[in-house]
């Protein structure tokens, strides 16, 4: 993920705007880490330089 995306992206939950904490980056691009709303509190990982943005339930659903 790039960090260029965070002036696009928003809470799927709530519209609320998004902290990000990096764990790994890499040749330009955030590989892991996560989103957190500053509204709601609601925590979307990044794997692999992808943000997971699905709302939690859904999350929950895909895992199984």
């Amino acid at each position: 993920m790039k960090r260029d995306l965070m002036e696009i992206l928003a809470c799927p939950v709530c519209k609320g705007d998004l902290d990000l904490e990096v764990f790994e980056e890499g040749e330009g691009e955030i590989l892991t880490g996560k989103l957190c709303c500053k509204s709601c509190g609601e925590v979307y990982p990044i794997e692999d330089g992808i943000p997971n943005m699905l709302p939690p339930e859904l999350r929950e659903e895909m895992a199984r």
